[in-house]
């Protein structure tokens, strides 16, 4: 780490030489996580789930699987239910002993750093997030992949920010770039993942712009260190590989159906969200230790996908609503045919419920992928019953099942552009582009009422990260003692002068606030005018009340040697435009006051020296 730093000193920090060494650092580290937790699960597959209930989860085609799983003789389907209550009783332990706050989805974890902790994420929680998710997923429980890869990179970054004493504008540039090299590298698609960790941080349409460069730096970095690890022959095929004919969007009545399945998706979308947060309050009342609840709710999801697999006359394509999903999504982008209508309706409502039972009961994995397995399903459901009805219109229904897999993240997270992307991305071209911006644009704005990530912020103006990071920077530079008032002629109030006595040293002074002094002239309480104001048409109280009675005696003051921060805070918390200034040794002493348009004044100057000097230096 010194090297890093004394190597970061010889660049110029007013060019891109500093974001390109730190994100490509960001990117290797997100690439690898990637490999790791990957390999991690297929290890917790092949030692679970294969020998105990003769059960491999399918996976897209795109996937590399370096620990092969070879399944028992005998498949026992009841034992699935067993491995995923024992992976999610193993999952919780290890969550909720060493970083409860791994638990649920990773991605909505380091959006919340991003607004609300200054980019700070505690260096230990990837490594319980990541064999957590592992062990969730290995098992057979309903998540996705994205969030533990997302937790690693942006973790790395906070961490690699705070090592090289960054400022926490860049610690948050670092990890909304970890964050979108985990995705990019993962889904393969490097360009939507650098879209993506500019725009998940928002639920309007807002953009973190200064985020991009080094998240596409990172993003692809990481996804070239991700595809190094696979076969030649499957290195650079998209995650669901590409489609034997290109795509072709086909003519403006093609806007009809897509128009269709975009409504339609929004009502998903709006269920699994409800479903999804209306499990998390169920479960958060359970009178039960939080490490039990997800052994409780991965039970439950084994119990009803296979449960569905014999409802289904035990056909396999049930039990996509266990694990990742990815394998009947395969089947829905190629032949959605071969899947049927009523499967891939019944495997989307009820991937809905294991994935809610799964992760918002306190298991650990991400929302991204389950998201895609149900809009995928419903968009080639859709595509299906069109082609019945419109067969000229809708030649090829896979193309609905790609575009209802962007169209329904974009809806549910609000990120149309990167999921635009995305599908470009995943398909290898560009055939379904109208399409998808139509799909993807309805979906944003029909479902703005309800979001995946709660810990959205609307825009820039609403998030912490913009509204008081500079201000709160250039005030913690500054000293109450550099600025309050030492006026010897500030009017002190005995605590035994009457109201009359008050009265009429109102009219004698323009002050405002009044500290009220014992006998000893130690500070005891403070008023206002206006408090006075409340008595002046009651004569009768003139003679017997005094300042004990119209003082407050719960005084909030600061010290000289606090900062300017901690009196801004003051300010707002009582509504207040003067504080008394006291001795931080003798809190009763009082040397003066300070008052609110000083403070803005000393905030201002400060913001002009900044300025000057950026514009000298420039």
């Amino acid at each position: 780490m010194r090297s890093v730093k004394r190597f970061l000193r010889m660049l110029d920090w007013k060019a891109s030489g500093k974001w390109t060494v730190l994100s490509v650092l960001v990117g290797v580290i997100a690439g690898l996580g990637g490999i790791l937790f990957q390999i991690a699960g297929q290890i917790v597959v092949s030692n679970t789930l294969a020998p105990m209930a003769g059960y491999v989860p399918p996976e897209a085609k795109g996937e590399h699987a370096t620990i092969e799983a070879h399944p028992a003789e005998s498949f026992s389907p009841w034992m699935i239910v067993a491995v995923m209550t024992a992976g999610g009783l193993a999952s919780g332990w290890l969550v909720y002993t060493f970083a409860p706050e791994a638990e649920g989805h990773g991605t909505d974890a380091a959006i919340d750093a991003f607004h609300n902790k200054r980019g700070v994420i505690r260096w230990h929680i990837p490594i319980v997030k990541t064999l957590a998710s592992a062990i969730t997923l290995g098992t057979g429980g309903s998540g996705g992949r994205e969030g533990p890869i997302a937790q690693i990179g942006a973790s790395f970054g906070s961490y690699l920010a705070t090592a090289l004493n960054l400022t926490a504008r860049d610690r948050r540039i670092l990890l909304a770039a970890g964050m979108g090299a985990g995705v990019g590298s993962i889904f393969r698609a490097p360009l939507a993942g650098a879209l993506f960790a500019a725009e998940i941080l928002y639920s309007d349409s807002d953009f973190e712009a200064e985020v991009f460069i080094p998240a596409a730096t990172a993003s692809i970095i990481g996804y070239s260190v991700f595809t190094m690890w696979l076969p030649e022959e499957i290195r650079y095929v998209p995650l669901f590989g590409k489609p034997e004919t290109p795509f072709i969007a086909g003519g403006p009545e093609i806007l009809i159906p897509y128009a269709v399945l975009a409504l339609l998706l929004v009502l998903v979308g709006a269920l699994y969200i409800k479903v999804f947060y209306g499990v998390h309050k169920l479960f958060a009342k359970l009178p039960l230790p939080k490490m039990v609840r997800p052994a409780i709710g991965a039970g439950l999801a084994g119990t009803l996908g296979v449960g569905l697999f014999f409802a289904m006359g035990k056909n396999p394509h049930a039990l996509a609503v266990l694990s990742t999903g990815y394998g009947v999504l395969q089947e829905a982008l190629t032949h959605p045919g071969s899947v049927g209508i009523s499967m891939l309706l019944t495997v989307a409502m009820i991937k809905i419920l294991t994935t809610s039972l799964t992760i918002s009961s306190g298991g650990s994995g991400g929302v991204f992928g389950p998201s895609m397995v149900i809009g995928g399903c419903v968009g080639a459901a859709v595509g299906l019953a069109f082609q019945s009805v419109w067969p000229s219109a809708v030649p090829r229904p896979e193309a609905f099942g790609i575009v209802g897999m962007a169209g329904f993240f974009a809806g549910c997270a609000h990120a149309p552009f990167s999921t635009i992307i995305m599908v470009s991305e995943m398909t290898g071209g560009y055939g379904l582009l109208l399409p998808t911006m139509w799909v993807s644009t309805l979906t944003f704005l029909m479902g703005r009422p309800w979001k995946l990530y709660v810990k959205q912020v609307p825009s820039r103006l609403e998030s912490p990260a913009h509204r008081g990071d500079f201000l709160v920077d250039v005030l913690e530079g500054i000293r109450v003692e550099d600025v309050y008032n030492r006026d010897d002629d500030h009017t002190l109030v005995p605590e035994s002068a009457t109201l009359d006595d008050i009265v009429h040293m109102l009219a004698e002074t323009r002050q405002h606030y009044f500290p009220v002094v014992d006998a000893n002239q130690k500070l005891i309480g403070i008023f206002s005018a206006d408090d006075v104001r409340t008595y002046l048409y009651d004569e009768t109280l003139w003679k017997l009340a005094n300042a004990r009675d119209v003082m407050n005696g719960n005084v909030v003051a600061v010290t000289p040697e606090d900062d300017l921060n901690t009196a801004m805070r003051c300010f707002t918390s009582i509504a207040i435009d003067e504080l008394p200034v006291v001795d931080s040794h003798d809190r009763g002493r009082l040397l003066g006051t300070l008052r609110h348009k000083e403070t803005i004044a000393a905030y201002n100057r400060r913001l002009m020296e900044f300025k000057r000097a950026a514009a000298e230096h420039q």
